[in-house]
């Protein structure tokens, strides 16, 4: 049980649509021209991370070393692959009942934040039709990385709010792991084997919504 909350911080993929596989496709072609085979299993180890991090693990993973200006290039050429893939979304690609969700919250008087680690969230919101809910955000750059506390810490206090005030949603355990570390609690979508440190486990964000209307 929790107090009725001031914010709302709201992770993009995995929370509200569904864009880890088409990261994953992009890190997958990309890494083949390093000679890198990416499992499908390694999809887990890039979720909620930032596109330098991700970068990072893959190169570790690989045991190929390059040079900052080599990232650079390699990372720009993802973010290209990753926008083509994206370009089309519509509301269509909402997770169900994702819209009465966030109208509900704002009918109740209560912020919206996305606390997304991904540059592209301005537009993909833009692109699923509900960039107008939120109330801020976070620009992820110049931020650590998720675990991390970075990214929730900067929407708490865009909003002058302390940690009690807000809550965390994630459905990785990286972005897990922030928000606790940001002393909010946080719900998990996911299992609670995959999320051991979330204080509230739902299987799938559908059911955010009738949970939320006993508390809100």
């Amino acid at each position: 049980m929790f107090k009725a909350p001031k914010c709302i911080i709201f992770d993009l993929d995995g929370v509200l649509t569904e864009t880890s596989k088409q990261h994953f496709q992009a890190w997958s072609k990309l890494a083949q021209k390093l000679g890198i085979d990416l499992k499908p299993e390694f999809e887990e180890h890039l979720k909620g991370v930032s596109r330098k991090e991700s970068l990072e693990r893959i190169l570790t993973f690989g045991g190929v070393t390059l040079s900052e200006e080599e990232k650079e290039v390699l990372m720009a050429e993802k973010n290209t692959h990753y926008q083509t893939l994206i370009k089309q979304f519509t509301k269509d690609n909402l997770f169900e009942n994702v819209e009465d969700l966030l109208n509900y919250i704002k009918s109740k008087g209560v912020l919206l934040a996305l606390g997304s680690a991904s540059k592209n969230a301005p537009s993909l919101l833009r692109s699923l039709g509900i960039k107008k809910y939120f109330d801020y955000i976070v620009d992820p750059r110049g931020k650590a990385s998720k675990p991390s506390p970075d990214i929730f810490l900067d929407a708490m206090k865009h909003f002058k709010l302390s940690a009690d005030q807000c809550i965390g949603i994630e459905d990785a355990r990286a972005g897990v792991i922030a928000i606790k570390d940001a002393q909010m609690v946080a719900i998990g979508i996911g299992t609670k084997e995959n999320l051991p440190e979330a204080d509230i486990h739902f299987a799938e964000t559908k059911q955010l919504l009738p949970y939320l209307k006993q508390r809100l």
